[in-house]
């Protein structure tokens, strides 16, 4: 190999090293970071308790997995966490369809996929939740409260199931629109 061309490698090997993150290059981004939802200007002192689904906010994140004490419950606030508040306005930023000829067995584990996946997610970020799912002609539509979530679905029902997935996010709001089919 030629002296210049091993400079000319060098320099590529250089500037991948140092090359700029995008938004949408998520690699080396830790999965158990908090996501980011708009707190639409709303303050929680430290420590508040989601009066809907028990989710604690403490050290500036919300956790279902930190119990309400009896001597911590003098000291809390009671309030809405962003998911909840998300989930009664209908506010999503993620989308799943999922669509194929199910038989009613298959379409049931389906369902159950979803919600075990929603299980797991919650368990460490609340602030991840399923919205709504409806049945509809041909398969379901799943809305979600985050991108992250309606990923991890598609990805899921994806290992288990087979099948094809498509993602498409949107540029203006960032929302993710997933198809799913089996």
């Amino acid at each position: 190999m030629k002296t210049g061309s091993m400079n000319k490698l060098a320099s590529k090997a250089s500037k991948a090293s140092t090359r700029i993150r995008t938004p949408r290059d998520r690699r080396g981004v830790r999965s158990d970071k908090p996501i980011t939802i708009p707190n639409q200007g709303i303050r929680y002192n430290d420590p508040t308790v989601c009066d809907s689904c028990g989710a604690m906010y403490t050290r500036k994140s919300w956790r279902k997995d930190h119990p309400v004490t009896h001597s911590m419950l003098e000291q809390v606030e009671w309030a809405k966490c962003p998911a909840c508040r998300q989930k009664s306005q209908e506010i999503a930023y993620g989308r799943v369809v999922i669509r194929g000829e199910f038989p009613a067995g298959r379409l049931t584990a389906i369902q159950r996929r979803i919600r075990n996946v929603e299980s797991r997610a919650t368990h460490t970020q609340p602030e991840n939740s399923v919205v709504s799912m409806d049945k509809v002609d041909g398969g379901l539509d799943v809305l979600t409260t985050s991108q992250q979530l309606a990923h991890r679905i598609v990805n899921e029902l994806k290992k288990a199931f087979g099948g094809r997935a498509i993602y498409r996010w949107s540029d203006a709001d960032g929302a993710l629109y997933a198809r799913w089919s089996g």
